[in-house]
């Protein structure tokens, strides 16, 4: 019995194995081929997965701006408070834009 690297994670496992109990990948007896398939759908969806939050970043950094700069707040304190929740969106937006497409770029190069 020898032990091999996880094509996922790269944990050592057992060459008998049939999954990984790391990282739960299942690669039974599937060629290299197959693996090497499996890795790049994985690949494939993590970047989706990350692309899509970034677009949810990117609305909510829209909707806080377009409430900053377009919304008529009203005097007093309830317009100080919506013009204060209406920045905290719109820095929160960018902030999680920044750190996705971080880790896309992170993501492309492994």
């Amino acid at each position: 019995m020898a032990i091999i690297s996880c094509p996922a994670c790269q944990k050592p496992i057992s060459d008998k194995a049939n999954s990984c109990s790391h990282c739960h990948y299942e690669f039974g007896s599937a060629s290299k081929e197959d693996i090497e398939r499996k890795l790049s759908l994985q690949r494939y969806q993590k970047l989706q997965k990350l692309q899509n939050q970034s677009m949810l970043a990117i609305l909510l950094f829209i909707v806080g701006c377009y409430f900053v700069f377009l919304g008529n707040f009203p005097d007093g304190d309830k317009g100080l408070m919506m013009f204060n929740v209406s920045v905290a969106v719109a820095t929160i937006g960018f902030i999680w834009y920044v750190v996705n497409r971080a880790r896309i770029a992170i993501a492309k190069r492994s």
